[in-house]
């Protein structure tokens, strides 16, 4: 898949995998960096950053990214997803989250939120992510790798051949898909052995 315009709440499915064991590589492409929402220099911690500016909070650029162990009407996902920030110097600060919130339709579960800021030079507008899925942890990569993060969800509807993968934008502007390639992963053939 390349060059895949990503508009505001149309997410677009990640095709050709199972979506509960596969390995997603996606790199974006940001059209217009000058909209980003201003720095707040007092945001130290990303973890409540993320809480913060969730999947669903729109912003003009962000947030997008990837739903992995998705429904297809997306009653449960786990959003991987990036915020753009201007900081004052005129740079960008990126901030990547992973939300078990939405991974799951139980109420009374833990859910936790986790987030890193990305070191991330943008003057070629471009954003690469990473995951590796596998049953019930998702690891994310942001800009190869400067920025990780596991999580480990649990979903009861998103399981088997029922889970998806799909690129998302909930910003008012259009974001490229400029490039994705996915396989699914399969089990060990020996393990422990």
């Amino acid at each position: 898949m390349s060059n895949q315009q990503l508009e505001t709440g149309k997410p677009v499915k990640i095709s050709g995998i199972t979506g509960n064991q596969a390995d997603v590589e996606v790199t974006f492409s940001i059209p217009n960096l000058e909209k980003a929402e201003p720095f707040d220099p007092s945001w130290k911690d990303p973890r409540d950053l993320c809480y913060k500016k969730k999947s669903r909070v729109q912003g003009a650029i962000d947030p997008f990214g990837l739903l992995a162990f998705a429904t297809e009407k997306l009653e449960e996902f786990t959003p991987v997803f990036f915020r753009i920030f201007k900081a004052q110097n005129n740079k960008h600060v990126v901030l990547m989250c992973s939300d078990a919130e939405p991974s799951i339709v139980m109420t009374n579960v833990y859910k936790p939120m986790f987030g890193g800021f990305v070191d991330v030079d943008l003057s070629d507008r471009k954003l690469s992510l990473r995951n590796l899925i596998d049953n019930s942890v998702v690891e994310s990569f942001a800009a190869r790798g400067k920025t990780c993060i596991t999580s480990r969800v649990y979903p009861t509807l998103a399981v088997f051949q029922d889970a998806q993968v799909f690129a998302f934008n909930n910003g008012t502007e259009t974001i490229t898909l400029e490039h994705a390639s996915a396989w699914s992963m399969e089990s060990p053939q020996k393990m422990n052995n």
